[in-house]
């Protein structure tokens, strides 16, 4: 089964995701520009192997809903979220206000 809902992060609606899998959940926040992502995202594949797709994402795991996407810390980001000032450790929602 697949969910989409609103998401308020400031003063901004995004789109949140959540994808019911045997045994496991994909969630993923996005804005315009990019998204944060649950632990099944692959950031050493988007920075290597898709790096000329200039990719902005981050991935936090351990989450199991969209409100801990927001607020868990971030495991990893992609090289060009680093570009915008995303880091790891920051929460979702800080990075998915860079990413407005």
């Amino acid at each position: 089964m697949v969910t989409l809902e609103p998401i308020v992060v400031g003063d901004h609606i995004l789109i949140g995701c959540e994808v019911k899998l045997p045994k496991t959940t994909l969630l993923t926040i996005n804005t315009s520009k990019g998204y944060i992502m649950c632990g099944a995202l692959d950031v050493g594949l988007l920075n290597e192997r898709l790096s000329d797709r200039h990719i902005i994402a981050a991935r936090a795991v351990g989450v199991r809903t969209l409100p801990e996407l927001l607020a868990a810390p971030l495991e990893s980001v992609t090289i060009e979220a680093e570009n915008l000032g995303i880091v790891p450790g920051m929460s979702g929602a800080e990075a998915l206000l860079r990413m407005m």
